[in-house]
């Protein structure tokens, strides 16, 4: 990876997803020299960020830039832009993404901000894009890394791996994400980007759930550990550098996810962990946390390539109500003991 920024070049981009990232991110996006135009799904939502400059649903509070305008017109936003950004739930990716691409620019660079692995198909958002737009992998790139929307969009001190087959791609991504308190790295490593960065919300909901049951941090330290190693046999197997595993992408993504509050799947996990049901925490939030939806994605990848991979086994049968807490506890300590690197 590298980490010279090079000089920016003003353009226009399209954030499509007016959510807690994709706003955070738009905030980035300004703040590197770009003009930002935020498509938010529901009408309503993008008049009140043009009106009071802050989107208030989700990141109550912090102010956005003027370059940064909102739209609920698809058409609009797609319009001109070289970049674009995709920052909707991954589930709904597919369907969402049919709908826009005859709006996109030929030639614009689509970047994934999702961090799961669809259902049913196995695929990751990379590989989605490609089906759905045809386009080729110098035009489809992942940001992934240790990156808490609340913190960013308060212009905390952050970084990130841009990461695209096409390492020219990449840095010119660098270069339109760069900002005083945005650091991004370059990377053409996309398939342990993803992996690192959908693994680590379904190790975030583990340690989560033994924080709900009251367990301290030796608990926590192990889960996050054992979930790391986890990550890297999977992501070997399909071909990643493991190396990917132990930066920003992966390390650095599940220790802010497991450790921080502001975390929705380590959140979800607790509520778990204290007893409620997923539909009662699916009922009480409007945020959507990614591990919960892709957990069985996970898990059918990894069986899928022959991975052990009790961690996203155990959180899924909990996620889907065929396990307590409790025993998933229970039974990830009374595994067999193997050598540490297994």
């Amino acid at each position: 990876m590298t980490s010279t920024p090079h000089a920016a070049s003003r353009g226009k981009v399209a954030v499509l997803g007016a959510g807690s990232w994709g706003t955070a991110f738009s905030i980035v996006l300004a703040d590197g020299g770009n003009d930002v135009t935020l498509w938010a799904r529901r009408e309503e939502v993008a008049a009140a960020i043009n009106a009071e400059r802050e989107n208030a649903d989700y990141l109550h509070g912090i102010q956005l830039p003027p370059t940064v305008s909102a739209t609920h017109d698809i058409e609009k936003a797609l319009h001109g832009a070289d970049v674009v950004v995709l920052a909707t739930p991954s589930q709904t990716l597919r369907d969402n993404l049919t709908t826009w691409a005859p709006f996109i620019e030929p030639d614009a660079v689509m970047v994934s901000l999702m961090k799961g692995v669809e259902l049913g198909t196995l695929n990751r958002m990379s590989e989605v894009i490609h089906q759905v737009t045809d386009a080729g992998p110098e035009r489809i790139a992942v940001i992934s890394g240790p990156n808490l929307a609340k913190e960013i969009a308060r212009r905390e001190p952050a970084a990130s791996v841009v990461a695209c087959a096409d390492e020219d791609v990449a840095k010119m991504l660098q270069a339109r994400c760069h900002s005083p308190a945005f650091r991004p790295y370059t990377s053409v490593d996309v398939l342990g980007c993803e992996l690192g960065g959908a693994y680590k919300n379904v190790v975030g909901l583990g340690v989560g759930m033994a924080v709900g049951l009251g367990f301290g941090d030796n608990t926590t330290a192990s889960l996050i550990t054992r979930g790391l190693a986890e990550t890297a046999r999977l992501a070997m197997k399909l071909g990643a550098n493991p190396l990917t595993l132990m930066g920003l992408a992966g390390l650095g993504d599940l220790v802010a996810t497991c450790s921080s509050p502001l975390s929705r799947n380590r959140s979800f996990g607790e509520k778990l962990g204290r007893g409620l049901t997923t539909d009662e925490i699916y009922a009480s939030t409007r945020q959507v946390a990614e591990g919960a939806k892709s957990c069985s994605s996970l898990r059918a990848l990894a069986e899928k390539s022959d991975c052990d991979a009790p961690v996203a086994r155990y959180v899924d049968d909990v996620v889907a109500g065929r396990m307590t807490v409790t025993d998933m506890m229970d039974t990830i300590l009374a595994r067999d003991t193997k050598s540490e690197m297994e």
